[in-house]
């Protein structure tokens, strides 16, 4: 299996941070290969259960993800799984720090994004692929930049949040 953990800090309680974090639906914001995300299923109240099919595009490649919301701690964890054709998984946890608060700023938290999955699982056959390119060749040309793509999600997001760009310190954690 294959891990992204990365954090960073946006100047805000987590309160403010984790609806956020649970608005799935304005996930295509987020990042360019995400064309567009559609509720299959309310889940719980807190959104337990809830399914989404998120539709990727790259290259000449089109893809819907089914994604599930397999926990929620509000305002500290948000928990997903994959639900067909790859084995992958992640977790959004904010974290109060207000510590890391900037001058005139009242408090900050910490947002951990971490994605586990496993590249080989993908099933060849949900993916139309153009003649003559493997799977083994997407994979090998999608693995590098889905690092980047971490980040460039995670600092939009901030963005977001805090309603205006700004440079924001991506810390990537060591895997274990």
């Amino acid at each position: 299996m294959d891990r992204i953990l990365l954090s960073t800090v946006a100047h805000r309680p987590p309160t403010d941070v984790f609806p956020y974090v649970v608005s799935f639906t304005d996930y295509h914001r987020y990042t360019e290969h995400l064309e567009s995300v559609r509720k299959r299923r309310e889940g719980s109240e807190n959104g337990v259960g809830s399914i989404y099919d998120l539709r990727l595009t790259w290259w000449k490649l089109g893809y819907t993800a089914r994604s599930e919301v397999v926990s929620v701690d509000n305002p500290h964890t948000l928990e997903w799984e994959l639900r067909k054709d790859l084995d992958a998984r992640g977790t959004w946890r904010v974290e109060a720090e207000p510590e890391a608060a900037p001058d005139g700023v009242e408090t900050a938290s910490r947002i951990y994004f971490e994605a586990v999955y496993d590249p080989h699982s993908a099933d060849g056959n949900a993916i139309s692929l153009p003649p003559f390119v493997s799977l083994d060749w997407v994979v090998g040309k999608v693995q590098p930049r889905l690092l980047e793509e971490a980040r460039g999600v995670v600092r939009r997001l901030v963005a977001d949040i805090e309603g205006e760009k700004r440079d924001v310190e991506l810390t990537v954690h060591e895997m274990p």
